[in-house]
């Protein structure tokens, strides 16, 4: 199966995939940072207006790195209830380092935002966009934050996808690949260094 040389390359496949829709007044949100540039290339591409959403992985006590749950700034946790009960945890444990974490999805929206307003949603097409899609659990909070806003129509489009993760999403999801064996999103790719706060700032300039 093709790998993609880099995130713009993947923007681009990405793009061509969600091209044959006809989007109303679209908004496409990038999850920082890297599927910021993916989603650069796919709001040029639909002419549509580019902006972020933040939200932050909750990770296990002990393994930061191993995501039992996400926040945004200004948005109950989402938790994977499984993930909770094979690692013997309850939220109450976990709401330090999800306050921690909603303070940092808070300061981050302001760095990335600067003096903007936040973008409008109701009654827009929202495509939400990352680089890939492993558990899922950042991108759950994600959508969770954007529908309370009430978007006419949301989709969470990535350029690389985990088939047993895709399932498990209410709302639609568009992927370029859904490889058999998934491993990590970053096989994926030929070229996928760390994404820079100003890589970011430069792509929503």
């Amino acid at each position: 199966m093709k790998r993609f040389a880099n995130r713009q390359e993947a923007g681009r496949a990405l793009a061509a995939r969600l091209a044959d829709h006809a989007w109303h007044d679209p908004l496409v949100l990038g999850l920082p940072r890297g599927g910021v540039p993916v989603a650069k290339e796919v709001a040029d591409q639909l002419d549509a207006e580019l902006d972020v959403v933040v939200a932050r992985k909750i990770g296990a006590p002990g393994h930061p790195e191993y995501g039992v749950g996400a926040v945004t700034a200004d948005s109950e946790p989402i938790y994977d209830p499984a993930v909770l009960r094979a690692l013997n945890l309850t939220e109450e444990q976990l709401s330090r380092t999800c306050d921690e974490e909603r303070q940092e999805a808070a300061r981050r929206t302001a760095l990335y935002r600067g003096d903007r307003p936040p973008p409008h949603i109701s009654d827009r097409d929202v495509i939400v966009v990352d680089d890939g899609l492993a558990t899922g659990v950042t991108a759950r909070a994600a959508l969770h934050w954007v529908a309370r806003h009430a978007p006419q129509h949301l989709v969470l489009a990535v350029p690389v996808a985990a088939r047993e993760s895709m399932t498990t999403f209410d709302t639609p999801v568009v992927a370029v690949l859904v490889p058999r064996n998934f491993g990590a999103v970053s096989r994926w790719y030929d070229r996928f260094d760390q994404t820079t706060d100003a890589e970011v700032l430069s792509a929503l300039a």
